[in-house]
């Protein structure tokens, strides 16, 4: 005797449609809106702002190396905001920021912007053996 239902497939068919037939949804924001980057990608737009006010004072950043890590390699008494490593053989210079430690220090993005610069500031006047004065006039006073 033939069935007049057909048997049921051992698989579910993949869903082509929302259960309501309006299709596929899209992101929630567009790629250049600020809510689709992630925390990691604004806290460097904040070191790259930071850099490139200090480059048009000091030219020879250029050749500086800047890098955003989470959080400082080996564990000590202080956790360090940045560090700064001088040129060596083949390498250059370089500023390192640390992402972790900076964002438990803010609350918003204004103050985390600031403590960006300050600590950008500190390593690159390490770095060139200056007074963070000196390499931003402006250096304390935000």
């Amino acid at each position: 005797m033939d069935s007049p239902v057909p048997p049921h497939p051992s698989e579910p068919r993949p869903r082509r449609r929302d259960r309501h037939g309006r299709g596929m949804r899209g992101p929630v924001a567009p790629p250049q809106v600020p809510l689709s980057a992630s925390r990691g990608e604004s806290f460097r737009d904040l070191v790259q702002d930071s850099v490139e006010r200090l480059e048009r004072r000091w030219p020879q950043l250029a050749d500086v190396d800047f890098l955003v890590l989470d959080v400082p390699g080996a564990p000590e008494d202080t956790v360090p905001l940045g560090r700064s490593e001088p040129a060596a053989k083949g390498q250059p210079a370089q500023v390192v920021v640390y992402r972790r430690p900076v964002e438990i220090r803010t609350k918003n993005r204004d103050e985390r912007a600031m403590l960006v610069h300050e600590v950008v500031v500190e390593q690159v006047a390490e770095l060139l053996g200056l007074s963070p004065e000196s390499v931003d006039p402006r250096y304390g006073q935000d």
